[in-house]
């Protein structure tokens, strides 16, 4: 008999964002907060609502259903902030909802179709199926690309700054 362990087994961060089910790795995820409006940053770009202060930090946050090309309606009561690390610091991606943090067998994660191609191939990490439901697993580290990273890191200095 074989026994399936606890490290065998890929932790994620089940969210809804625009009626789509996403999912992300708990390992990059540092928190998930109560949605705050961001405090707007002046002149940064659509993609990028504001910041909010995360303990002594300035976190930039990005509407992630925007980033993944999905209507954007105003965030309601069950809208979170989840929190996640990247190389250059932690950044905020606004979901509808987080639904549970769970963790599931690699059987349950299949490649992603050949249906994502360009932009959203590159993260889309696969698909994880949950009986009838299917989640997208995101890669939260290729959600931003490195001129969004500087345009970010830009926005949190003049925050930081009071500009």
């Amino acid at each position: 008999m074989t026994t399936t362990t606890a490290t065998s087994r890929r932790a994620l961060v089940m969210c809804e964002a625009a009626g789509e089910l996403v999912a992300l790795d708990v390992a990059r995820v540092e928190r998930v907060l109560r949605y705050e409006p961001p405090r707007r940053v002046p002149n940064a770009t659509a993609w990028l609502p504001g910041v909010i202060t995360v303990g002594s930090r300035t976190v930039p946050v990005l509407d992630l259903r925007e980033r993944l090309g999905l209507p954007a309606p105003p965030p309601r009561e069950q809208a979170r902030v989840v929190v996640v690390v990247l190389e250059e610091g932690p950044v905020g991606f606004i979901v509808d909802a987080v639904q549970e943090v769970t963790s599931v067998e690699p059987a349950a994660i299949e490649d992603a179709p050949a249906i994502y191609r360009g932009l959203a191939r590159e993260f889309v990490q696969g698909i994880v199926r949950r009986g009838e439901r299917l989640h997208v697993l995101l890669d939260a580290a290729r959600l931003v690309s490195s001129t969004e990273r500087i345009a970010m890191r830009e926005a949190v200095q003049g925050a930081a700054d009071g500009r």
